[in-house]
């Protein structure tokens, strides 16, 4: 990228420098940078984050035990057959019981509750998509299911406070919402300029998302993010 690094200097994980930095730290960094070089670069956004994602993706097949248990986990993975496995995902789609497993089956099946995959760890895979709703259904068997369903929609488009983030002058924050949001949709600028606006921008609107879903679960459920706690005083 010569226009973003045209002293062919600061780049990623330099060895000279004085501390380490992490490739994801130094990227964030560079998209919190005011003069948007970084954020409003075609191909940088794209690069950067599919080689972060690649980063992570690599280790979508490998696993990992607890020492305590390598000596004995280590011998049981070299013995599992490709077939073994797949009897084995058959029988556990069709539901059946564990007592008609094979030896081979039920070594596999240990396997299981003891090899954690490093996949669920990635951001967007379906093994996190999985784990995640394996959680919310572990809380349905634990409080019962909920009375009331809530479904939040920010729209960046829509809102002051994505174009304060923007950088866009002349918005007034202090006004009453529904005036602000009167007047800014309909005279500042149109909906169809918002809209570019969050695709040109496509950091300012992670960070506007990112800051609804902090404001809304501090303020309307009381959520305490740095001690991951209810407020005693709760929400609205």
């Amino acid at each position: 990228f010569p226009t973003l690094f045209p002293l062919g200097i600061g780049g990623f994980e330099d060895h000279w420098q004085f501390s380490a930095i992490s490739l994801e730290a130094h990227v964030e960094y560079l998209f919190d940078q005011s003069g948007c070089e970084f954020q409003y670069h075609h191909f940088f956004s794209f690069v950067a984050l599919n080689f972060i994602q690649r980063r992570k993706a690599h280790l979508h097949t490998t696993l990992w035990v607890s020492s305590s248990k390598f000596c004995n986990i280590a011998p049981m993975l070299l013995s599992v057959s490709p077939t073994v496995l797949l009897d084995l995902a058959d029988k556990l789609k069709n539901k059946k019981d564990k007592s008609d497993f094979s030896d081979e089956e039920l070594n596999a099946f240990q396997l299981l509750n003891n090899v954690n995959i490093i996949a669920a760890k990635i951001p967007g895979s379906q093994a996190l998509k999985t784990a995640t709703r394996n959680q919310i259904c572990s809380y349905y068997g634990y409080f019962g299911l909920p009375h009331l369903f809530l479904t939040l929609n920010p729209s960046a488009v829509h809102s002051p406070v994505f174009q304060v983030m923007y950088g866009e002058d002349g918005v007034d924050l202090a006004e009453r919402p529904e005036s602000a949001y009167q007047r800014y949709l309909y005279v500042v600028h149109p909906q169809s300029e918002h809209a570019c606006y969050v695709a040109k921008d496509a950091v300012a609107a992670a960070d506007f998302f990112d800051f609804m879903y902090c404001i809304i679960f501090e303020h309307l459920f009381g959520w305490d993010f740095k001690t991951s706690k209810s407020t005693a005083d709760g929400g609205i």
